[in-house]
């Protein structure tokens, strides 16, 4: 069997903070299943907690940010990217091909505009 070539990314998700525990835990779970179906490997997920929105997006002020290391084929990215559009509890979504995985993630606050 041939292996193909996966390569490191960093996802970052926004998920709607409207969302129950338990919701937001079957979106996150949406997004997992989705890479690793695509024979991904989850690497490390950084639960970011929820946070306020630089703007709003969509009638929406606030999200539950997660930041996820995944390996993976190139060609399951595209593939992602679709399911994500389609994913009404997923605010944003943003994936880079990164070197190494983070093992500490802290955002900056928000400046307040004087």
């Amino acid at each position: 069997m041939i292996k193909t070539k996966q390569n490191l990314y960093e996802g970052m998700y926004v998920i709607s903070a409207t969302l129950s525990d338990d919701a937001r835990g079957k979106a996150l779970d949406k997004i997992q299943s989705g890479i690793t179906s695509r024979a991904g490997e989850i690497v490390k997920i950084h639960d970011q907690g929820r946070r306020r929105l630089a703007y709003e997006i969509d009638g929406h002020r606030e999200g539950h940010y997660y930041i996820v290391y995944f390996k993976a084929p190139t060609s399951a990215i595209s593939e992602l990217w679709q399911d994500y559009h389609l994913n009404e509890d997923l605010v944003r979504f943003i994936t880079l091909a990164v070197e190494k995985v983070m093992d500490k993630i802290e955002f900056k606050p928000l400046e307040q505009a004087e």
